[in-house]
């Protein structure tokens, strides 16, 4: 580890810092973004001014091409060339001034020192959390990403790409809400969400506003606790895909889990090649430009690739300008069809964006979407599972409702209920006190399925979180599943 002393007479601070490399984090960036590892915020220093890094023993130090550049002990520093550290050098960056304290050299032992340290630490599980947000970075002027800690500390594992549920009470009332995480698992002592302050529609101002995304951004402050229900949800992540090439395609607050991924990839060094196109209006309007930026510049399977639709005025814009098109996507990534694609984004972009990949040839099974934020579709009546020799129905069937009220049976619970199928199994099994724990509600997430030994229901929307053996297997969704004749389900 390398223990460095930070300071800035003209201002007042001083502060302590330590650096810990690991088998995957080897370097640190020092700047004035937020998103550094180590923030100097004065004007003189860049956004992105330098790093320090570990390679076979050795600490260094290198410029990145700031504007009013560095010094090591008494030598202007050249860009992009390292300087060996060693104790008692000084950095000097702007008005700071960065002494070096004392370091340990020897990856392995630090590393054996944190094993040691962690055979304590709880890895996340599927119940209820309580974490305390610790940093709130405001990314741009209506995107905030909040970030959290669990006391005593636990390990986040979870996908990257994945999503958590917050459990709130807002004025008195319980909501839950769900929200991609924005950090990466490769940092697991540390959960993000970036949330985008959600105003009325201008052509609509009765409706209302964002309740949860709003209630953070004005009401959430550092030290506060909030819950999480349950673990991390959801099956939108390429950790497990084996294609060597992907396309990440993102709009707006939909880069959250994207940018996880991309995080994931980089840390992780994997070699699969990566293009990341991110639509947006304008320039201010880029969440973690400057990190996206970065990987793009500091690592070459990485591709960054971005299209403004309203380029800031008075500011000029080289990039791609415009919505997606046939032309743009295949000037961006020519070899799009030998892709894993990952798509996120408001409904609107999603649904044309399938569209667009769809007729320019994109193999079906190559498109992945996140869609847990997607409105519920109209109901159909259907029976999509069943048990081996259930006789029942099989999907897509339609079944005509009895006369007579649907009976629940709740078999784990002991509670047989009558219902007037005109409320999902979820909320039946809610107002029994039934426990079956819940995500998105919409039929995405996958948090809430339950196997199904007898009996038929309709589904209002599409069951997206289960896969097709599950289904096979009897698994229903209850938070969209309404019971049409007598059912038994284990819960």
């Amino acid at each position: 580890m390398l223990n460095l002393k930070v300071f800035n007479y003209t201002i007042g601070e001083f502060q302590d810092k330590t650096l810990t490399p690991d088998q995957i984090k080897r370097e640190w960036i020092i700047g004035r973004a937020t998103t550094c590892d180590l923030v100097l915020a004065t004007p003189e220093v860049s956004r992105v001014h330098g790093r320090i890094g570990y390679d076979q023993g050795q600490y260094y130090f290198s410029d990145l091409g700031s504007t009013d550049g560095s010094r090591v002990n008494h030598e202007t520093a050249m860009v992009n060339q390292r300087y060996a550290l060693k104790p008692d050098d000084i950095i000097r960056i702007g008005d700071f001034v960065l002494a070096v304290q004392g370091m340990e050299k020897n990856l392995e032992t630090t590393i054996s020192n944190h094993k040691i340290l962690e055979t304590n630490v709880a890895s996340w599980t599927q119940e209820d959390l309580t974490v305390k947000c610790i940093r709130i970075i405001e990314e741009t002027e209506d995107v905030k990403t909040f970030s959290f800690v669990a006391e005593p500390a636990i390990s986040f594992a979870y996908q990257p790409g994945q999503f958590v549920t917050l459990n709130l009470n807002i004025d008195g009332k319980p909501v839950k809400r769900a929200y991609s995480i924005s950090s990466t698992p490769t940092r697991p002592h540390l959960l993000e969400i970036t949330v985008k302050r959600v105003p009325s529609p201008p052509n609509a101002p009765h409706v209302p506003p964002g309740l949860v995304s709003n209630w953070l951004h004005d009401r959430l402050k550092v030290g506060d606790q909030i819950q999480l229900s349950g673990g991390p949800m959801g099956k939108f992540t390429c950790a497990k895909d084996s294609n060597p090439k992907l396309l990440l395609i993102s709009a707006g607050s939909g880069v959250t889990p994207m940018i996880s991924m991309a995080r994931w990839l980089y840390d992780t060094a994997g070699k699969q090649d990566v293009v990341f196109v991110y639509c947006g209006r304008r320039c201010s309007d880029i969440i973690m430009a400057q990190e996206l930026q970065l990987m793009a510049a500091r690592n070459p399977h990485f591709h960054l690739a971005i299209s403004l639709t309203q380029p800031d005025p008075g500011q000029p814009w080289l990039g791609y300008r415009g919505r997606l098109s046939e032309q743009m996507l295949s000037t961006m990534v020519s070899d799009f069809r030998e892709r894993s694609v990952y798509v996120c984004g408001p409904d609107g972009f999603m649904k044309g964006v399938k569209t667009l990949l769809g007729n320019m040839g994109l193999p079906p099974e190559n498109y992945h979407e996140e869609s847990f934020g997607v409105g519920k579709k109209q109901a159909k009546v259907t029976s999509p599972v069943k048990l081996q020799g259930s006789g029942e129905q099989g999907e897509g069937e339609k079944i005509e409702k009895p006369s007579s009220k649907p009976a629940i049976a709740f078999i784990e619970s002991g509670k047989t209920v009558t219902c007037d199928g005109q409320e999902s199994i979820l909320e039946v099994a809610q107002q029994e006190g039934i426990n079956i724990r819940s995500g998105c509600m919409q039929g995405v997430c996958g948090a809430c399925k339950k196997r199904k030994r007898k009996g038929n229901i309709r589904y209002e929307g599409e069951p997206d979180g289960l896969d097709q053996q599950e289904q096979e297997e009897g698994f229903i969704l209850p938070c969209i599943a309404y019971a049409v004749d007598e059912i038994e389900i284990e819960a």
